[in-house]
């Protein structure tokens, strides 16, 4: 039996910090649109307060999440154990790309270790979290967090992710204004 909070449970918000990946959902506003799923992992994601989280969004392909939130918000987030103790958490609400020329960018990419890779940071506000057993998600063990896109961004430099964005980044799959004014 699945369990709705209005705010993150004290007792999940080390659990939820804990989970070495978790995966972000949005969409657009057209039904013909794409949706987008992302797994996300290592340590970029925090627990601001009991309605905010935030996590370190990297570069990528795409850009899909940050044009969904500029054009309309929604967002959910959802953490699953693959550990002893099944569990699953979705967080509810809207998201908001916080670019580097945001005022709050400073503020929030501190929270994070340093990554050559760091495109913006999402901030998630929500109204709604549930949790549920998660009895089917299959056991397994963490063999080790990648490095791989580190060592690209390193390579790259701070031109060549620049570049990157420009070419890779500007726009959704669906056309919609990610990186691009």
């Amino acid at each position: 039996m699945g369990r709705s909070y209005d705010a993150i449970p004290e007792h999940l918000v080390d659990w939820m910090e804990e989970q070495p990946i978790f995966f972000v959902a949005s969409a657009p506003l057209s039904g013909d649109g794409h949706v987008n799923v992302s797994p996300k992992g290592g340590d970029t994601f925090r627990v601001i307060d009991r309605n905010t989280v935030a996590y370190l969004d990297l570069t990528g392909s795409g850009a899909e999440t940050i044009a969904h939130t500029r054009e309309n918000g929604r967002l959910t987030i959802m953490f699953c154990s693959f550990g002893a103790k099944p569990n699953i958490v979705r967080l509810f609400g809207t998201g908001e790309a916080v670019l580097p020329d945001h005022p709050d960018f400073v503020a929030l990419v501190a929270l994070f270790p340093a990554n050559p890779g760091t495109r913006s940071v999402i901030r998630h506000r929500f109204d709604q979290v549930t949790a549920s057993c998660g009895y089917s998600v299959p056991m397994m063990d963490l063999v080790g967090h990648r490095d791989t896109l580190d060592q690209w961004a390193e390579r790259k430099g701070a031109d060549g992710i620049g570049d990157y964005w420009a070419e890779k980044n500007q726009r959704s799959l669906d056309g919609l204004p990610a990186l691009a004014e």
